[in-house]
C-alpha cells in the first residue's frame, strides 16, 4: 500500500468545509487535520492510498476551485512529517536547527518533504498557519552540513512559486532555545 498525503487551502470556510466533505465522500482517505486557520482560511490535510489520495484532491480542486489557494499530493512522503504535524516528534538534541517559513500552509508540507529527502535531518515541527495569520513554518535539526543543506533544496524547490518567506540555519543553538522548542 503506497501512502499518501494530500491537502487543499482555501480562502473561505464554507468552501473548504465543502471540499473536505467531498474530498472523503470521493475516496477512502482519513482527515490528518481539517480546520480554520489564520485569516479565517481552511485546510483540510488527508492520507491514504496514493490513488485515493489523487481522487480526493481532484474533486476538490475541480469542483471547488473559485476559492481554492493551493493544493498537493505527495506520494510516499517521508516518514518524519506525521509525527511534526502531530507535535510528536521525538528529538534528543540539537546540533544544528533549520527554520523555513512560507506564505501559505500547502509549501510548508512540501518543503519538510523535500527537506527531509535531501539529508539525515530530523523534523521538530510543521506549523500549519495556526496562529500565524496564514503563514507556516518548520524546524528541523541535524549536524550542520546537512540542515544547511536540507534548507536550501527546500528553499530552492518552494521558493520559484514565491511562497518562500525566510529561512534560517542556526549552527549550535544554545541550550535555553533549545528547551524552549522541545
Amino acid at each position: 500500500m503506497g501512502k499518501a498525503i494530500g491537502m487543499v487551502e482555501y480562502k473561505t470556510v464554507s468552501s473548504g468545509v465543502t471540499a473536505a466533505d467531498a474530498m472523503v465522500k470521493t475516496a477512502q482517505v482519513e482527515i490528518i487535520e481539517a480546520q480554520t486557520v489564520c485569516p479565517g482560511k481552511y485546510i483540510a490535510v488527508i492520507s491514504g492510498d496514493l490513488s485515493a489520495v489523487k481522487a480526493a484532491i481532484d474533486t476538490a480542486k475541480m469542483n471547488y476551485g473559485l476559492h481554492l489557494i493551493g493544493s498537493f499530493v505527495l506520494g510516499n512522503p517521508h516518514e518524519s512529517i506525521f509525527p511534526a504535524i502531530y507535535g510528536a516528534s521525538c528529538v534528543e538534541g540539537i546540533s544544528a536547527l533549520g527554520i523555513l517559513e512560507t506564505y501559505d500552509a500547502a509549501s510548508i508540507i512540501v518543503a519538510a518533504d523535500i527537506a527531509a529527502k535531501t539529508a539525515i535531518v530530523t523534523l521538530i515541527e510543521l506549523r500549519i498557519a495556526r496562529g500565524m495569520c496564514g503563514k507556516s513554518y518548520m524546524m528541523l535539526t541535524g549536524e550542520v552540513a546537512a540542515v544547511e543543506a536540507a534548507i536550501e533544496k527546500a528553499k530552492k524547490e518552494i521558493g520559484d512559486d514565491g511562497m518562500l518567506l525566510d529561512s534560517t540555519v542556526i549552527a549550535h543553538p544554545d541550550e535555553k532555545i533549545c528547551r524552549a522548542i522541545l
